[in-house]
């Protein structure tokens, strides 16, 4: 057994670094673009008269900061070498994730929006797996090109952990000739959609609710009529790009499927895994940074004459969140080098529940870790002068979305007691 960080892993890292002082670190300091992670960066980043919507500058500041990165080989890092990508591991990414975190806010890495120069890509595994040679080649290559963005649309505002139960319907019909589907229906929390060329519309073609077959994705432009944004829907965490979508009336040819019909589900799993794991190992780096800066600052701060240190009320909670960091970065490493030694569909089967481990534990333990942080710096922790809040705000979102962490527990506990996974019938 191995653990150290590879030495070309380790390499990367150190280029990473170099690219980032010569041409991000400069991208961010000038035109005031500190302004998008100082003390301002809510109100910088959120046009309050738009909805809410984050502002045309701050999108395009992270748009020039991709287009260097795209430019050195690293913004497809993790993409199919066949699409300009370096066929990048899930164990490179989650090491890469947690290192860029750990260095705390900044242009190289800031994931309110999934921003990282080091792009994650979901919809072009999914895409590469059930996508059409047409489609491969409008959606993986338009995505890299800017010229095609999907959102993904599959929680409604009466469903959201229960999919199955998702109210959207569509249902065949023919117009001038060529078949197609109606749809009508409601969508929510659908992110990107004042920029998606398109949205990956889940609606049940067949089956009842409840079913986990019957369920199609449909590939549907923005604008198209019947498509309407509703509102904007505030969020902890601003700018918000996430709308309450209403459906009504929505034709779409067959051609607009994705994958197979009544399998949108299969589909909608076929990237999870890679989100859930790349998610856990920023939500364990940014842990890290709050661990860190308050060890820093509890050296550097000397109340009453001596170091805040030297007391056991500061050094306890924060030895607790070192100790579960420093676990649970080995999880993640390794399972996301388990993850690159089996095949894909092999994962669902197998360790899905350390995956989901990972996700949950790291997605709390950032906000105990965020909260810590703001303890230890007092006043000042708990200003916008810190990151701590902003780092809170966001990561806490992560308990809730790519699978709440109550339907991650369910599903460690369904491999555990053999409902599911390896053990499955062991206990009969």
């Amino acid at each position: 057994m191995d653990f150290a960080i590879p030495s070309d892993l380790q390499a990367y890292l150190n280029e990473l670094d170099a690219f980032i002082a010569a041409e991000i670190k400069p991208l961010e300091q000038q035109d005031d673009n500190i302004r998008f992670f100082d003390h301002r960066r809510e109100y910088a980043r959120t046009d309050f008269e738009a909805g809410g919507l984050p502002r045309h500058e701050w999108e395009e500041l992270l748009k020039e900061a991709t287009r260097r990165a795209d430019k050195a080989g690293h913004w497809r890092f993790s993409a199919p070498k066949r699409y300009g990508g370096k066929d990048g591991s899930n164990l490179w990414m989650a090491v890469i994730r947690e290192h860029f975190a750990r260095q705390g806010l900044g242009l190289h890495n800031d994931l309110q929006n999934e921003h990282s120069i080091v792009g994650n890509f979901p919809f072009v595994a999914m895409f590469d797996q059930w996508g059409t040679e047409e489609q491969k080649q409008e959606f993986i290559l338009g995505g890299f090109e800017r010229t095609r963005r999907v959102a993904f649309g599959l929680t409604e505002p009466h469903h959201g952990s229960d999919a199955t139960h998702m109210e959207t319907q569509a249902v065949r019909e023919t117009r001038d000739g060529v078949d197609g589907w109606l749809i009508n229906g409601e969508k929510m929390w659908i992110t990107g959609m004042h920029v998606a060329t398109h949205c990956a519309m889940f609606a049940r073609t067949s089956g009842k609710a409840g079913d986990a077959s019957g369920i199609t994705c449909f590939l549907v432009p923005n604008p198209t009529p019947g498509l309407e944004i509703e509102e904007w829907m505030w969020t902890f965490n601003m700018p918000t790009d996430h709308p309450r979508l209403s459906v009504t009336n929505v034709w779409v040819p067959d051609s607009a499927i994705l994958g197979v019909e009544g399998r949108g589900l299969a589909l909608a799993q076929s990237f999870v895994h890679q989100n859930r794991i790349r998610q856990a190992a920023s939500s364990c780096g940014a842990a890290l940074y709050c661990i860190d800066e308050s060890v820093k600052y509890a050296r550097e701060r000397k109340p009453f004459g001596e170091e805040l240190a030297r007391n056991q009320g500061i050094q306890f909670p924060l030895v607790e969140l070192a100790t579960q960091a420093e676990m649970l970065r080995l999880l993640i490493f390794k399972t996301a080098w388990e993850m690159d030694n089996m095949p894909h569909e092999e994962i669902e089967r197998t360790i899905s529940d350390k995956v989901s481990m990972c996700n949950y534990w790291a997605n709390r333990l950032v906000c105990e870790a965020a909260d810590r942080a703001m303890q230890v710096h007092g006043g000042i922790g708990y200003s916008r002068h810190k990151p701590f809040e902003h780092i809170y705000r966001h990561h806490r979102r992560y308990r809730i979305t790519e699978g709440s962490e109550e339907i991650q527990m369910r599903k460690v506990g369904a491999y555990l007691f053999g409902y599911l996974g390896p053990k499955r019938g062991m206990y009969r």
